[in-house]
């Protein structure tokens, strides 16, 4: 299970954004950042998204993402509200792949879905060049997992809205996904 990958900050987090603007492929692999950091998908669910997921019928980007139960973990397919910087990267990579309407999001050399592996291992080959230790493909799951449920009492919302968007079927396996914040948890004390 991926619950021990580091959670990454919102500097390290533009710090990998950063690092995939210079190489090739940078249009698809900010996609493939934001998709994990910002949605919170799988490295299986990155890799199966295909534009009939993301697109209206009319053919425009929708406000969410509808991850079909076929690529989603034990089947559980799930909804995600789009963030706007994710939408905008989506929208450029739409662009470049002529308004298709079906087919792979994230395509590998041949045109093709790549394979969940490949995402598995592309994340750890950026980890590795920027020096984040204890990262992986799991780790803007995580990040994207411990930030919402950090801003449930902002918004009012439960750890429920955060486990439907993780498409966790248990609470508990969500609950296992946040990571605690020390500095909170001193000030908590404190205020005892």
């Amino acid at each position: 299970m991926g619950t021990s990958a580091k959670v990454l900050t919102a500097a390290d987090v533009r710090r990998v954004l950063d690092h995939v603007a210079l190489h090739r492929n940078a249009k698809r692999n900010r996609t493939i950042v934001l998709l994990s950091f910002k949605a919170g998908l799988r490295a299986c669910e990155i890799a199966g998204l295909d534009w009939s997921m993301v697109l209206q019928p009319n053919g425009k980007l929708g406000d969410h993402i509808a991850i079909a139960a076929r690529i989603a973990k034990n089947g559980s397919g799930r909804r995600v509200p789009m963030h706007p910087e994710l939408k905008a990267a989506l929208r450029v990579l739409h662009v470049e792949d002529g308004h298709t309407r079906t087919g792979p999001v994230i395509k590998s050399a041949r045109g093709r879905h790549m394979m969940p592996r490949s995402i598995v291992n592309w994340f750890a080959g950026v980890y590795a060049q920027l020096g984040l230790s204890g990262c992986s493909s799991h780790s803007g799951r995580r990040t994207f997992i411990t930030t919402t449920a950090r801003l449930l009492p902002k918004i009012g919302g439960s750890l429920r809205d955060v486990q439907e968007l993780a498409g966790h079927r248990a609470l508990t396996t969500t609950e296992r996904y946040i990571e605690g914040d020390r500095d909170a948890q001193r000030q908590l004390v404190r205020m005892l």
